[in-house]
């Protein structure tokens, strides 16, 4: 393969590649260009870890799946590197097949998880109550990227991310605005898939920050469900929080595709700086 070929090592789809060994453990390396200043990025350790599910199910001769549920306990933060991932087939079933994964590195448990895999759905939804929110970014729309209060942002560098600044007071000096913030995202190589949907529903930088507690938030406990395959073009998030309290606060997210169809909701609980 040329350079001109080789394949952009930002892309999402490049970075989320994992390699099976054959006996149901994988092996994926977490890439700067995907991390919050030293810190992979928790969205995309959920990506890493359905993916592993998949791929694994694949393997045995299952029928075609995507991620439905991704639930993940935090448990230590993994470094920048390699990591082992360890599936366990729970349930076998039509409509919805359970694996346990969990990935280690240099023999710790870093991030255990259960993924939830079936089809994901194809029509229109019966119903549905969502926020209301431009289907692209407006001119006044502020890109993330550099430094930021958690390290330097190098999510930035293989997806797009701008944020309503009317939504973040604390990017102009302001405090006590509350947590709730709006962006939109897309990845720079390609069309979001289900994969990217994961990372998108915790793309956004901590709404505490609104209350002025600057530094790194490291989540806890992060379930996402998906709801359908994203189209084409920008994915709208918009995050709330119900309650801060002292350490702990959570972060709802709410993410719409390019046609306004719902593709993800992702709840956290997290430790405010």
């Amino acid at each position: 393969m040329s350079t001109l070929e080789a394949p952009d090592p930002a892309a999402f789809g490049v970075a989320c590649v994992v390699r099976s060994l054959g006996d149901g453990t994988l092996t994926a390396d977490l890439r700067q260009e995907w991390s919050i200043g030293s810190h992979p990025h928790g969205g995309f350790l959920l990506a890493l870890l359905a993916k592993a599910a998949v791929v694994v199910l694949a393997e045995r001769g299952e029928p075609s799946v995507e991620p439905l549920v991704v639930s993940a306990e935090f448990l230590r933060p993994p470094a920048i590197g390699p990591v082992l991932l360890r599936t366990d087939v729970r349930k076998l079933g039509r409509r919805a097949t359970v694996v346990g994964v969990r990935m280690e590195q240099r023999g710790r448990s870093c991030v255990e998880a259960t993924v939830t895999a079936g089809r994901l759905p194809m029509r229109r939804p019966d119903w549905a109550d969502l926020p209301s929110m431009p289907v692209e970014p407006p001119p006044r729309a502020i890109p993330l990227g550099g430094d930021t209060a958690e390290g330097v942002f190098n999510l930035a560098k293989g997806c797009d991310i701008r944020i309503d600044p009317a939504t973040a007071g604390y990017l102009s000096g302001r405090a006590g605005d509350p947590p709730r913030m709006r962006l939109w995202v897309r990845p720079r190589h390609s069309a979001p898939d289900p994969y990217f949907v994961l990372l998108a529903g915790d793309v956004n930088p901590p709404v505490v920050f609104n209350l002025g507690r600057f530094g790194w938030a490291p989540t806890a406990q992060l379930t996402a469900y998906l709801r359908a395959r994203p189209a084409p073009g920008w994915l709208r998030v918009q995050v709330e929080c119900r309650a801060v309290h002292e350490s702990w606060f959570d972060s709802d997210a709410t993410v719409i595709d390019a046609t306004g169809r719902l593709v993800c909701q992702a709840r956290q609980l997290a430790l405010a700086p």
